[in-house]
């Protein structure tokens, strides 16, 4: 369990990149840690966030959460790599919402629009569309990463 200082901060770190309205009020987090400054948020009310190192990025399978910020539709050859790491890719994107360069974006596959990734882009929206090759968005949390895997634990 964080400290309210800790909840505190990160309550407060939200503001910075979170959509206001979706902002939960909460007390107390719990806070699991993968990896050295890489720990999964989880609070009882519907509440899973993933924190790496200063950013805190919503938990892929928290639809509500998710449904908020801007996404990017990419082509059902891409989601294998995506799955596994791989950053987003220009040639793999087929459709753009708008977003700002430096923000949270969520990368969806074309058929069925299921949440892939989360990811912190590396331009904006526009700026990506118009370009043919290159990393559009830095790839964070995925679906089968440390995250996901530990949050399906948990929830046995």
């Amino acid at each position: 369990m964080l400290s309210k200082k800790e909840t505190s901060f990160i309550l407060n770190k939200l503001l910075v990149n979170w959509p206001e309205n979706i902002i939960p009020k909460i007390k107390n987090i719990k806070a699991y840690e993968i990896e050295k400054n890489r720990k999964l948020l989880i609070h009882e009310d519907n509440f899973a966030a993933v924190l790496i190192d200063e950013a805190i990025l919503p938990f892929l399978g928290n639809n509500t959460l998710v449904a908020s910020f801007p996404y990017v539709l990419v082509d059902m050859g891409a989601v294998r790599y995506i799955c596994n790491g791989a950053n987003i890719a220009r040639p793999g994107i087929v459709k753009f919402e708008s977003f700002l360069k430096d923000k949270i974006v969520i990368v969806k596959d074309k058929d069925h629009q299921k949440p892939l990734a989360v990811g912190i882009s590396l331009y904006d929206s526009e700026n990506g569309i118009s370009l043919s090759k290159g990393h559009i968005i830095n790839n964070m949390h995925y679906v089968g990463d440390k995250f996901w895997n530990l949050y399906k634990e948990l929830q046995i």
